[in-house]
């Protein structure tokens, strides 16, 4: 409320003006030195990736960074602009986002020249001191660096006026963070025109005598397939460049479960529809998101991106909402008869090697099996589950399927001694949802035959457990 809003008060607030890598460079060391979260959202990157984004910011370099798809270059290149300032001053109504001390703009030196000290001054919050750039070829010169504005032409001024210029994405964003992703999309001569850019720190706009000293921080995404001599890239821009930074997928099983949670959507804000997601289907399809990326069928220059288990999961929490309306179910909780409904959802996630071609659901379904009993083996490995299986000696069996209530699974099953502590083994203390029993119970079942120790028959939409 009390914020200068002319230049002498600017001046006489003790304001001191600093670059866009300076404010950077200071909020991080603050950061560094308070111990606080200087990424926040960012998963498994904590001892990778991070600390080299850390030293490229406090030597004042433009990033790239290299990673295949899904692996959170996006979100880390968002989450640079709270190292900004919270606000910043800025001459008011100009463009390019001119400091008040060192207009550079045609427009704004003449302002200062008028107004002296009474210059206008604006604050410009951080999240308005970002853009970002999806590259495309249809990408022009004029989109990201500027070009004539025949308006303002036809108002009378001539056409080698700076006044006349239609400033671009990167001017546009002068004091702030650029952000181009997929930067070898990009046509060559457009490449070309982010040189000066990076180098010389100016513009120039279709041969007007025009010089404008920029200040920004240039950070850009790429695919490293891409970014090399063979591939979309002009080497002078590489050379521009002062940091590569290579991403990764999650290392550790923790960190695919970690953003596993962190960014699927398991319920919808409303109780009434909302989906638990019990521990051990999370890590069912974490193992098999890491099984997917692992796996020789797989083309490994795509890769499988994070967001492959996060729309897993999400698929798996809808199919059981489903299950919950169908039912009259008072909640929805997941259950491994959910699973084989992520096949057909993802399947065009993941792009397989064309030896493979015809077997991708087939591929996927092994891998979704083989996800599931290492998670059995991890949780249930250990507990004894002899009265699950002589629950079965007699040849009675056991129906379950997508769209089987837990009540009615639960009532099938009948009482089992040593529940609590299977379901206890799997994370579930409230022994007295049906929901959350019929999951526990479901996974013990599917786990046992997949281990040979019962059967298992698809009978058109349900799954009969039976004895070997």
């Amino acid at each position: 409320m009390n914020a200068p809003s002319t230049l002498g008060e600017l001046r006489a607030s003790g304001h001191r003006q600093k670059s866009v890598k300076a404010e950077l460079r200071d909020n991080l060391l603050a950061r560094l030195a308070a111990g606080t979260d200087r990424f926040p959202g960012i998963v498994g990157f904590d001892d990778t990736v991070l600390p080299q984004v850390e030293r490229a910011l406090l030597a004042g370099h433009d990033i790239v960074l290299l990673g295949e798809r899904g692996q959170g270059k996006t979100r880390l290149i968002r989450t640079l602009v709270q190292l900004l300032d919270e606000v910043t001053p800025v001459i008011a109504g100009c463009e390019i986002n001119d400091h008040p001390y060192e207009p550079v703009c045609t427009r704004c030196r003449r302002l200062v020249a008028e107004k002296g000290e009474q210059t206008p001054v604006a604050w410009k919050p951080r999240d308005e001191r970002f853009a970002e750039k999806l590259a495309t070829p249809d990408v022009s010169v004029g989109d990201l660096i500027g070009d004539v504005d025949p308006i303002k032409v036809a108002e009378g001024r001539i056409l080698g006026d700076p006044e006349t210029v239609h400033y671009g994405l990167v001017p546009r964003t002068n004091r702030g963070i650029v952000a181009i992703n997929e930067l070898p999309d990009l046509a060559e001569r457009i490449q070309v025109a982010l040189l000066n850019v990076l180098e010389e720190r100016d513009i120039q706009v279709r041969g007007y005598t025009l010089r404008l000293p920029l200040d920004l921080l240039l950070v850009a995404s790429a695919n490293p397939e891409d970014y090399t001599n063979r591939g979309r890239i002009i080497t002078p821009l590489k050379d521009r460049f002062g940091a590569e930074v290579r991403t990764h997928y999650p290392l550790s099983l923790d960190d695919e479960l970690h953003l596993i949670r962190q960014e699927a959507v398991v319920g919808w804000g409303n109780d009434a529809v909302s989906a638990a997601l019990p521990d051990h289907l999370i890590e069912v399809v974490a193992r098999f998101a890491r099984h997917v990326r692992d796996s020789p069928a797989v083309d490994q220059r795509s890769g499988v991106s994070a967001r492959f288990a996060v729309a897993a999961a999400e698929t798996v929490a809808a199919s059981a909402v489903r299950r919950a309306a169908l039912a009259g179910e008072d909640a929805a909780v997941a259950r491994i008869a959910d699973l084989p409904a992520i096949v057909p959802a993802i399947q065009g996630k993941v792009e397989f090697e064309s030896s493979e071609e015809g077997r991708e659901a087939e591929v996927l379904e092994h891998l979704l099996r083989r996800a599931t009993a290492d998670t059995f083996r991890a949780r249930l490995g250990v507990v004894d589950l002899s009265a699950l299986v002589a629950r079965f000696d007699d040849g009675s069996m056991v129906e379950t399927g997508e769209l089987v209530p837990a009540a009615a699974l639960l009532a099938d099953v009948g009482p089992i001694d040593g529940l609590a502590k299977l379901l206890s083994a799997l994370g579930i203390d409230d022994v007295d949802s049906p929901g959350l029993a019929a999951a526990g119970v479901e996974f013990a079942l599917e786990g046992l035959y997949l281990l040979r120790r019962l059967s298992k028959e698809s009978v058109d939409d349900k799954v009969v457990y039976g004895s070997r």
